[in-house]
């Protein structure tokens, strides 16, 4: 049975900001960009324990997950895994405020 990834709105609204910009720049990074993101969400899917725990602080945060994607590692995918796959939360530039985005005060 094939493993389950689930996107929430964030992360297809992230995926689409980041194709955007990178497109921008030069359309066949772009691609490049989609095509080791889904890479990665499905490597993940496999084997959802594999990318460490990001250790937010907030009780509801704690079982997150992140991964950088191959080729463009300044972007992580952050994730849970769930019973058959897992589930993408956000995928963001490593440079952005991170906590803020899991954990706004």
């Amino acid at each position: 049975m094939p493993e389950r990834i689930l996107k929430k709105r964030r992360a297809i609204s992230d995926l689409d900001l980041h194709f955007v910009y990178i497109g921008e720049r030069n359309f066949e990074a772009a691609e490049r960009f989609l095509t080791a993101t889904e890479e990665a969400f499905e490597k993940l899917a496999e084997m959802p324990r594999m990318g460490p725990l990001r250790g937010f602080t907030r009780e509801s945060n704690r079982d997150i997950r992140f991964w950088p994607i191959r080729g463009f590692e300044n972007y992580l995918i952050f994730y849970r895994p769930t019973s058959d796959g897992i589930e993408v939360l956000r995928v963001v530039h490593g440079a952005q405020d991170i906590n803020r985005l899991f954990e706004p005060d």
